[in-house]
């Protein structure tokens, strides 16, 4: 078990190790724990995920940091299931530390290195050149810059992502007008308009979901609000 000597400070991160070691015991000895795996778990990925936002957006810090705590156990959760893997895919909470420690350090050669940027732009510009540069790398020819989209997301994260990595990669602007001209795939009007509200919210530098979120809470507020009434 990690420990720190008394009388000095905690070392960053050696509540990090603890959790690591909580983990490896309930794997071994929680019948609940022992049993799950990477599918299982998904739905509780997902549902964390959400609430971390939800936190987020309550602007309460305790609830924030509580609800990044249980989004952290599904992280080391899923690298312990993994570590458990005797195929040769297994990998630990070790190896995603250092596999996001190289990412980090590979695209930020202004700090890392001997590039000089000029300010923010700079920096997302050469990050979008660096992962050009990676997915060739993996893939033995450019690909494309929507390969890594995640299409489970929701539909207006969704679109808003896709548009600022079509933008990086220079696509010009009139590709993101479903309504003008013929399109590999049919759209409704209604998707095309609803696809350009998102064009406009980033246009406005918005973002779209955080927009329909907070609408839609305002929805709740009046709803409530009109439940209260009628119930005289």
């Amino acid at each position: 078990m990690t420990s720190v000597p008394p009388g000095q400070p905690p070392v960053p991160g050696t509540a990090l190790l603890r959790l690591v070691e909580v983990m490896d015991t309930l794997r071994v000895s929680c019948p609940w724990d022992r049993k799950q795996t990477h599918e299982s778990l998904a739905p509780y990925l997902l549902e964390e995920c959400y609430e971390v936002l939800d936190a987020l957006e309550s602007g309460e810090p305790a609830a924030l940091r509580d609800e990044l705590g249980d989004l952290l156990l599904q992280v080391v959760f899923q690298a312990r299931i993994a570590a458990d893997r005797a195929d040769g895919t297994g990998f630990t909470i070790d190896d995603v530390a250092e596999g996001i420690v190289a990412k980090l350090v590979r695209r930020h050669p202004h700090v890392f290195g001997d590039v000089t940027v000029s300010g923010a732009d700079e920096v997302i510009s050469n990050w979008d050149t660096i992962k050009a540069a990676e997915r060739a790398a993996a893939g033995g020819e450019p690909g494309s810059a929507l390969d890594s989209v995640p299409f489970g997301q929701p539909a207006l994260t969704l679109a808003a992502q896709l548009q600022r990595r079509a933008e990086g990669a220079g696509a010009p602007a009139g590709l993101a007008d479903l309504a003008a001209g013929p399109a590999e795939q049919p759209v409704s009007e209604l998707g095309a308009e609803l696809f350009a509200l998102v064009v406009r919210a980033r246009a406005a530098g918005l973002d779209p979901e955080l927009e329909l979120r907070a609408a839609a809470r305002a929805y709740r507020g009046r709803v409530r609000a009109w439940e209260r009434t009628s119930r005289g």
